[in-house]
């Protein structure tokens, strides 16, 4: 079925229950969204001749104006192509020709990129703006009933992040997606009509994604008027409306958790905050925990499976007695209900407990493959699993513990270094903020790990004598470079090609 139904189901039920919010402003009943919904879907579909399938990208900040157009383009049978709002618009440009873009949804303070006459967009893509005057009369124009989907019809093009290269369209079916939502209240959190799903992340990822079950439960939509991450901004939303969920990438985390410690905010209007999309280490858990307490939950996963591969819920987190609590917290949980998940070799074949090789998954959350990129889609999945390119190990309980991208692995004369195990021991010396560990090239050994440091006040000498306390000799950084901040990609992650490229410098 379409996903959209699940807003239909939502208006029907629950038609005067709050479903947009923007900061403490409700703006609109889950009946009001529904019929703005169902006349936007009317205007982009037959306003502009559009068949079923055609692509709608949204380039635009968290506004609420991005969910009822999501809402809309899926309701009309349409795929969703949402771009981060922070990429330059020449990144933008080769995503609308890449897939093929009929429309541009964008705001004001981007049209101007996209909207000039000696610069047209790429194919019959046009540019419209939220604020522009077609978009105001298609609310008050007609309504289109929701356009019925098969379960692999596309219904969300999501582009990775690129730092690897040009950017690979993931598309996500209407299956995919619906899967996704239903491990969220099976395995991450059970939300209802009191919790509001605020979107501090950029809709276009794992927060925009997560925002299903929220209609699924009939929750509410909080928009922050930031439009974005504000730690003291949140700590006012979670006083009034509260009862916040949000999904959040773990720098986003950290910044949460010391704005809280050093205000003496009380943490207790903030419901639960799921965390992924990189490496959340052991001592910053444990500082969220003491400082927020059991409201955390860990999810892996990847635009290729979305969201959805393991869960470390809140009770294993929260459960600081537990004699293998920090074994389970350093992992990334178990496999979600709805899929699978195994070790291999370089040849598939299965590997067994505590033994390293990449994380396979198989389930109906995996996607179709890569838009129009046949060679990669065979590379990916492969005799119905994905290969995800991480490397792991799972235990004899089924918790999978992440060592790093294949492709972050340092080979350093003949041994393999894991960069995630040389950093959490860095990071337990009080005064290293962040580190992140790469593979130089060497004459002699192949590769040697070399650590970018963000601290103040420590000593190189402290840092090997740190290592040297805790793991092997050949582990250890050759070089410290510190540095005043690490390069992340528009969704908090480390660039650790950026980071190779000042080996260099």
């Amino acid at each position: 079925m379409n996903i959209a139904q699940l807003l239909v189901r939502s208006a029907q039920v629950f038609a005067d229950r709050p479903a947009i919010l923007q900061g403490d402003r409700p703006l609109y009943t889950y009946a009001e969204f529904e019929d703005r919904v169902a006349r936007l879907a009317h205007f982009l579909r037959d306003g502009h001749g559009l068949d079923a399938g055609e692509r709608i990208a949204i380039f635009m900040g968290n506004r609420p104006e991005y969910l009822e157009t999501l809402y809309a383009t899926l309701w009309a049978g349409l795929v969703a192509v949402p771009i981060n709002a922070k990429l330059h618009p020449r990144e933008v440009r080769f995503i609308l020709a890449d897939a093929q873009a009929r429309l541009l949804m964008t705001s004001s303070e981007h049209a101007a990129d996209f909207t000039d006459p000696s610069e047209p967009l790429a194919g019959r893509c046009t540019a419209i703006t939220c604020e522009g005057p077609a978009y105001l009369q298609a609310l008050r124009g007609q309504r289109r009933k929701p356009v019925h989907r098969l379960p692999d019809d596309v219904a969300w093009l999501f582009y990775t992040s690129g730092t690897t290269g040009r950017p690979k369209g993931v598309m996500l079916s209407h299956r995919n997606l619906l899967t996704m939502t239903s491990c969220y209240v099976s395995d991450v959190d059970t939300p209802d009509e009191r919790d509001a799903m605020v979107y501090a992340a950029p809709i276009s990822h794992g927060a925009g994604l997560y925002g299903f079950a929220c209609t699924l439960k009939a929750g509410r939509h909080l928009i922050p008027a930031s439009g974005g991450f504000d730690p003291d901004e949140l700590i006012a939303l979670s006083r009034a409306p509260g009862r916040l969920t949000l999904f959040a990438a773990p720098t986003m985390v950290k910044r949460l958790v010391r704005r809280i410690a050093d205000s003496g905010a009380s943490p207790d209007g903030f419901r639960t905050i799921v965390y992924g999309g990189g490496p959340m280490y052991l001592e910053d858990i444990r500082e969220a925990l003491d400082v927020m307490g059991p409201r955390f939950v860990q999810i892996y996963g990847q635009g290729e499976s979305p969201m959805t591969i393991t869960v470390l819920p809140r009770h294993i987190l929260g459960d600081r007695d537990h004699a293998d609590w920090a074994t389970m917290s350093a992992s990334v949980g178990y496999a979600q209900a709805q899929v699978e998940v195994r070790i291999a070799d370089g040849t598939g074949h299965t590997l067994g407990p505590g033994e390293v090789g990449e994380v396979l998954v198989r389930g109906d959350v995996v996607m179709l493959g890569y838009w129009r990129n046949p060679g990669a889609t065979d590379e990916a999945l492969r005799d119905g699993w994905l290969w995800t390119g991480d490397m792991g190990s799972l235990d004899a309980r089924g918790f999978l513990t992440l060592k790093d991208r294949s492709k972050d692995v340092i080979i350093s004369g003949g041994s393999n270094i894991y960069p995630r195990e040389v950093e959490e021991v860095l990071l337990r010396h009080p005064a290293v903020r962040e580190v992140s560990v790469v593979g130089s090239p060497d004459p002699e050994w192949g590769e040697i790990p070399v650590a970018f440091v963000v601290a103040e006040g420590v000593e190189p000498e402290a840092l090997e004598r740190l290592c040297l306390a805790e793991i092997a000799r050949f582990k250890r950084p050759r070089e410290y470079r510190f540095v005043a901040e690490l390069p992340k990609n528009n969704y908090g992650k480390v660039l650790k090609t950026t980071l190779r490229k000042m080996l260099s410098s």
